[in-house]
């Protein structure tokens, strides 16, 4: 596990919380269950884990919604180490493609909408690079951990490998998803992770581009990043 520095005021218990939201989010995208804080950190009861989580709520190093199973979320004020704003261009679908106004733009957030991310939560080789942020709309990548609502990070990109996860546009549709993407003998296939749902084809004649790969997930707590 990854520790970061000890904050003044926190208890050893306390620090070993954070330390486990921090690592676990960090590799698996997505907050940990109240069982899963207390197995890695020696908890048996999950009410002393509920404890200490309210402890850590009050101090303003958690946010909490406790109508989900995964609601909790690290804020601003965790020693998560340096941050960086990663701009929120637009909304995306993940379902059938969606008309865009703006083109292969997206539908435009204003300039204030960001979202702050740890530095230290974000997979090493894509530190630094040009990344830009997405709404998700749509239950298509919901076997992807990816619902309604969240926030998919991407890095600009312009060509894609069998089975990543791509937002496409689609200029002819004038219209943009995001699915697992591959390149089929005469076709395009573009892949929902939902058993629900039937596959897109776009033949090679069409045009089709390619604007970014998902890096990274940021899934939506009653309104908060988490």
């Amino acid at each position: 596990m990854m520790m970061v520095r000890k904050s003044k005021g926190l208890g050893e218990r306390h620090q070993k919380i954070i330390d486990f939201i921090q690592d676990y989010q960090r590799k698996s995208k997505h907050p940990p269950s109240i069982r899963e804080i207390g197995e890695s950190c020696g908890i048996s009861s999950t009410s002393v884990v509920n404890y200490y989580l309210d402890q850590l709520e009050k101090s303003g190093y958690i946010e909490r919604d406790r109508k989900i199973s995964r609601g909790v979320r690290l804020t601003g004020s965790t020693p998560l180490g340096d941050m960086f704003r990663v701009p929120v261009l637009g909304r995306i679908t993940a379902g059938l493609p969606i008309p865009v106004p703006t083109g292969a733009d997206f539908s435009p957030f204003t300039a204030e909408d960001s979202v702050d991310i740890a530095m230290s939560i974000m997979p090493a080789k894509e530190k630094g690079k040009d990344l830009f942020a997405l709404q998700v709309e749509g239950e298509s990548m919901i076997d992807a951990m990816i619902n309604d609502g969240d926030i998919v990070i991407m890095k600009p990109a312009q060509e894609a490998k069998n089975g990543e996860m791509v937002a496409i546009w689609l200029p002819e549709r004038n219209e943009t998803t995001l699915k697992y993407f591959y390149k089929e003998r005469d076709r395009y296939r573009l892949q929902p992770a939902n058993p629900t749902m039937q596959p897109i084809y776009v033949p090679k004649n069409d045009p089709l581009e390619i604007k970014g790969k998902v890096v990274m997930v940021i899934r939506k707590v009653n309104g908060f990043a988490a």
